[in-house]
């Protein structure tokens, strides 16, 4: 079994404020869940009305399934107009 894990701080240049902050926030991990079988939070900056933690995780039986997973996750955040990735790291760990 493999788990595959990724953090990734976002900025929000056209949030102004955490309720528009949550609005982009809400929307864009609702998309990730339905388009990708993977848990996907917010798990840190929560107060601040500009920036983001999210944290992914998936698992799998195979180590590349894991790494395509993920990459396929961060182009699609890429890809999103509303939201910039300011730094981004994965994680394999073999269970």
């Amino acid at each position: 079994m493999v788990v595959g894990v990724c953090k990734i701080n976002l900025f929000m240049e056209e949030a102004f404020s955490l309720k528009e902050k949550r609005r982009i926030l809400k929307s864009l991990i609702e998309r990730l869940k339905s388009r990708f079988n993977a848990s996907i939070a917010e798990v840190d900056l929560n107060d601040k009305w500009q920036t983001s933690v999210l944290g992914i995780a998936c698992v799998s039986n195979e180590g590349e399934h894991v790494d395509s997973m993920l990459s396929s996750i961060i182009e699609f955040v890429e890809n999103d107009g509303r939201v910039i990735i300011t730094q981004c790291s994965t994680e394999k760990i073999y269970v």
